[in-house]
């Protein structure tokens, strides 16, 4: 079963913008009630779109540089990377039928 790799402000580049696949980046702190809501949707779609889709997290807490430079103010933002540009941007919890609705047309 596919989990969600970790993000950093170390390996973001090598690992989500010099991707060979889509990436999906969920923006989470650990005191953030809606992150923790949607974090088992996003486990759901690493393992469901596994070999598709790269799925990862980004700790807001501990990587500054990574949230600065992609300009997010409010977590959880979730950003679909695909060929190292930002193609899809979803701030808030969202139900994983809507989710999957603004992802889909991107990862065909």
């Amino acid at each position: 079963m596919a989990k969600p790799l970790t993000f950093t402000d170390s390996n973001f580049e090598e690992d989500v913008l010099d991707a060979n696949m889509p990436v999906l980046v969920d923006f989470w702190a650990e005191w953030c009630a809606p992150c923790k809501m949607i974090a088992p949707i996003v486990e759901e779609l690493a393992n469901e779109y596994d070999g598709k889709l790269k799925v990862g997290k980004v700790d807001a807490d501990t990587n500054m540089n990574t949230m600065q430079a992609f300009g997010i103010q409010g977590i959880p933002t979730l950003i679909l990377f695909k060929g190292g540009e930002a193609v899809e941007r979803i701030t808030g919890f969202m139900p994983k039928e809507r989710l999957v609705n603004r992802l889909a047309p991107h990862l065909e």
